[in-house]
């Protein structure tokens, strides 16, 4: 790691902070409840397309630092870029080059998936291209995980299935509030409620779909407890409790993912997506989730 005197950071870490790769486990989780959801795919298709995603993921978060360098350099100038710790031009390459890479690996695996990643690449480009200020940019994030369902559903079935469709328009509505959520870091105080109500929108399908087994019990269990934990932090808004909401939303993708998963029957999917929860969670103690 580089000296803090000068505000620079080392290569890895660098790498790390600008892929939020302590997310990653919940892009996995993503692909293993859509596999599920279409029908469940082969361990080998189902780890190549978590591989694609989670290019794709790391690209979309480098091209938004790349995008965001100015704005960072005025709200957040310990980011990579205004701190001097890399080029944009180089992360503008790189996040490029991820892109196409997820994009090419999907084609691979089946073309229409392939079509499926680049609708998911326009899609993130389109919102780091103009996300601030934008009214709509909460539900174009949303749409970027929505089209992971449908790109990682399509690498097992070529047609998009209803059961993927559904869920994946709950999991746009989740990310979509959870994006509300996170533009009020900066300022660090919550200043409408309403877009919370959308990250009620899994549980509700995960319902009227019949998800009541001891495991998925569970899991609203714990969905019910990391809703407590965040009702607290932003009642509380206390110095950072508004970032610490947001990281914990986002690991409670994972928890959405392993849900919907217990519709399906298939609990090691499910067991596998709260792995996933659990691992985000612990990463995220060495890496920002934002």
């Amino acid at each position: 790691m580089g000296s803090l005197a000068t505000g620079r950071i080392g290569p890895w870490r660098t790498a790390l902070l600008l892929g939020r790769v302590s997310n990653l486990p919940t892009v996995w989780s993503n692909v293993i409840a859509a596999s599920a959801l279409a029908g469940g795919g082969a361990l080998l298709s189902t780890a190549v397309t978590a591989l694609a995603i989670s290019l794709m993921y790391v690209g979309g978060m480098y091209l938004n630092d790349a995008f965001d360098r100015e704005i960072d350099a005025r709200e957040r100038p310990e980011r990579p870029i205004p701190s001097g710790s890399i080029a944009p031009e180089l992360v503008f390459a790189v996040g490029a080059a991820l892109l196409v890479i997820g994009i090419v690996l999907l084609a691979f695996e089946r073309e229409e998936a392939g079509l499926a990643g680049l609708a998911l690449g326009a899609a993130i480009i389109l919102y780091n291209w103009h996300h601030k200020g934008n009214p709509v940019a909460p539900f174009v994030m949303g749409l970027c995980r929505a089209l992971v369902y449908v790109a990682a559903g399509l690498v097992v079935f070529p047609d998009v299935q209803f059961d993927v469709l559904v869920p994946a328009a709950a999991l746009l509505a989740y990310v979509a509030g959870l994006t509300f959520t996170a533009r009020l870091e900066n300022v660090d105080r919550v200043t409408s409620l309403w877009p919370l109500s959308l990250l009620a929108a899994p549980v509700i399908v995960a319902a009227v779909a019949g998800a009541f087994s001891p495991l998925s019990l569970l899991i609203y269990v714990m969905l019910a407890a990391v809703g407590w934990r965040v009702a607290t932090l932003l009642r509380r808004r206390a110095a950072g409790d508004v970032s610490q909401a947001v990281a914990l939303l986002i690991a409670a993708i994972s928890l959405v993912d392993a849900l919907f998963a217990t519709t399906t029957g298939v609990h090691y999917a499910a067991i596998a997506c709260l792995l996933c929860f659990g691992l985000t969670l612990v990463l995220q103690r060495f890496v920002p989730a934002t």
